[in-house]
Parts: C-alpha cells; sequence; structure tokens
C-alpha cells in the first residue's frame, strides 16, 4: 500500500492505494468508535462491496446507515440529494456525523454535494471503485449535480478527509468502464508529464487487462499528479483547469445526447481529440502527436470522433454554457505538445467548429 498526500494551504489529506484495503477497519481512521457514518452507494456496488465496509466499519465500533441511490449519470440530480439528506435526518444524524461515498464518480460527486451542504458541511470520505474515479474525481474536492442544462452546474468545492483506494474492486468493472478510466489516465499524460504518456503507450494492453502492478503505478502516477495540480490551485482559478482538457466539448455529448448515453470518459475521449484538431490548427501540436494520441485513445476502446447524430453546429450552446466560460468567452485547454498544455481565451470560433468537424467520422 502506498499513500499520496494532497497538501493544501490549511491542511493535507491521505490517498491510499493498495489491494484488499477496504476489508481493514485501520484504513478508516480518523473514524473512531461511537462516530456516526451514512454510506451512500447504488445496488450495483452494493451488491459487491457494501457488506465489506460496514462490517469493517462496525469493527471499528461505528454506527453504520446507509442510502442506496439509482445507478447512473441520469440520477445525478437534486432529487438524488435530496434523498441523501433524507436519509440523514431519519437516521438522526448531526453535524458530527460522516458521510461516506462507496462507488464511482456519480456517487462521488453527490455524496460529496451533500457532505459539503448537510448542516453546512460534515467530514467526508471516498471510497472510489470506478478506475475513473480512483484516478480523478475522488480527489481534489469537486463535488456537484447535473442540471437538464448542463453538467455539474450545480455544486462546490468540498475536500474529503480521506481517499480509499482499494485495486481489487476494479475486478468487478465492466471493460466499458475500464475503458473510460482509462480516458481520464491518458489525460494526465497529454497535459502534464510526456514520460508517463510514453509509459501507457508501452503498457496500455497490461493495463486494459487490470495487471496489478502496472495499475498501481498507473493509479499511483495519476493521483500523484492531480493532487500536485490540486495544491496549486484548489478553486480552478488557474493552472488546474488544465485537468479539463477535453471537457468541455465533452460535456457538450453527455448534455445533448442526455446523460449516461455515453460514458463521461468516453465523451472526454472525443473531447481531447476536438482539442487536439484544434491545437494543430493554431501551429501548436504536430500532426504525428494527433496520431499517437488518437492510437492511444483507440489501443483503449475509446471513441475518437464525435457521436454520429451530433453536427459541429450542436456543439456550441452547450459549450457557452460551459463554467469555465469568462466575460462570454470559451476558455479551452489546448495542447503545446504532448504532456504540455495551456488555457486560452482567444480562439476564432470556425475555427472551433473546424475542429470538431474534423472528429465527424466520415460515411
Amino acid at each position: 500500500m502506498v499513500n499520496v498526500y494532497v497538501e493544501l494551504k490549511e491542511r493535507r489529506y491521505p490517498i491510499a492505494i493498495g489491494s484488499g484495503l477496504l476489508s481493514d477497519p485501520s484504513h478508516y481512521s480518523p473514524l473512531k468508535a461511537g462516530d456516526k457514518v451514512m454510506i451512500v452507494s447504488n445496488p450495483t456496488v452494493a451488491k459487491f462491496y457494501l457488506s465489506t465496509v460496514k462490517k469493517a466499519l462496525q469493527q471499528l465500533g461505528c454506527v453504520v446507515d446507509e442510502v442506496l441511490l439509482n445507478d447512473g449519470e441520469q440520477y445525478k440530480t437534486l432529487a438524488s440529494l435530496n434523498q441523501i439528506f433524507t436519509a440523514l435526518l431519519e437516521a438522526k444524524h448531526g453535524r458530527d456525523t460522516t458521510i461516506l461515498a462507496l462507488g464511482g464518480g456519480v456517487i462521488g460527486d453527490i455524496a460529496g454535494y451533500a457532505a459539503a451542504s448537510y448542516q453546512r458541511g460534515v467530514r467526508f470520505i471516498q471510497v472510489p471503485t470506478t478506475l475513473l474515479a480512483q484516478v480523478d474525481s475522488s480527489v481534489g474536492g469537486k463535488t456537484a449535480v447535473n442540471h437538464e442544462l448542463g453538467k455539474n452546474m450545480i455544486g462546490a468545492f468540498y475536500q474529503p478527509s480521506k481517499v480509499i483506494i482499494d485495486t481489487d474492486t476494479l475486478r468487478t468493472l465492466p471493460s466499458r468502464e475500464v475503458s473510460a478510466g482509462l480516458a481520464e489516465v491518458i489525460k494526465y499524460g497529454a497535459i502534464l508529464d510526456y514520460d508517463f504518456f510514453v509509459w501507457l503507450e508501452q503498457h496500455i494492453d497490461e493495463l486494459i487487462q487490470l495487471q496489478p502492478s502496472a495499475l498501481q503505478y498507473c493509479i499511483q502516477r495519476c493521483c500523484e499528479l492531480k493532487a500536485l495540480t490540486v495544491a496549486k490551485d484548489e478553486t480552478e482559478q488557474g493552472e488546474r483547469a488544465l485537468l479539463n482538457l477535453g471537457h468541455t466539448f465533452g460535456h457538450a455529448i453527455e448534455t445533448h445526447l442526455g446523460y449516461g448515453k455515453w460514458l463521461h470518459g468516453e465523451a472526454v475521449a472525443a473531447g481531447m481529440m476536438m482539442a487536439a484538431y484544434l491545437s494543430h490548427h493554431l501551429g501548436d501540436l504536430s500532426a504525428g502527436d494527433i496520431s499517437r494520441l488518437q492510437h492511444l485513445l483507440q489501443q483503449a476502446d475509446l471513441p475518437v470522433y464525435s457521436p454520429e447524430e451530433m453536427t459541429a453546429d450542436d456543439y456550441l450552446p452547450h459549450m457557452m454554457r460551459d463554467k469555465k466560460v469568462l466575460a462570454g468567452k470559451l476558455r479551452l485547454i489546448l495542447l503545446k505538445s504532448l504532456g504540455s498544455a495551456y488555457v486560452t481565451s482567444d480562439v476564432d470560433k470556425a475555427l472551433v467548429l473546424q475542429s470538431i468537424q474534423d472528429c465527424i467520422k466520415p460515411h
């Protein structure tokens, strides 16, 4: 097991990464005897891991309740948030309670926002069970629910006390979800770490097959890169925005198609290709680098083209509602080269449309 630390101005918190962590009570500190815990999960995850986590917490002497939400991005709503609040109030949880998120990115985002809001803030622990949540969404304190007009529009920055990543949970993950997580993994190499990108080119097959040592290194490296970025810019005023490579295009796909039709990682993969073409049109990313990115995404079984039912013109209305829009200007994350990214708001919309068009599959 390894610990990666997220160093914030006021405090730090650990990300524990290893095998067999869920069943070991010692990994759930700072929880102790007498503490109340509300586990937030969904039936898909609960059937595999809820009893293991409950047992470990009960061995510590915690009083444990649970609430199960419907599974899927389409349920990342205010209604699901209210379901958590109702469960907390009915079970008489006070300000000294802890909300523990057991699941993927959707569960982590909703449970985190519940923790930020309930009685003005209660302790929060992340136990991510998907690759995407383990390498990205569980780390850094972004919490939110969706609105029908845009993804993650209602939320808060609220850091967990701890993140517990048990790599064994990936064994029950459908292959499509593994691929979706690899989109965020590839993103880290593309924006922050060329050497890691090269490592991914060499080891992508091992990751798809969930080879333990490759997975452990991959998750650790992603968490290190995210932790460093969050430490410098907790509330996304500057450098943290780089972590959104492909996300402005990707969120447009998710919102336009309806939440859950494409997985978040799938939409981000296609979005990264659009950002790559735009970077190339602006004179930065080489054609060779675009090919390498496309090849790696395809090896991970990820889409590199826009959904067939979307035209280039479908994207901009969604993109202009993006949270990164400032003073009516679209802010995009682009690539200088593989391993080096930048933020710009000075892009001609015609070039943006051209880059989307480059990713529309020829019939």
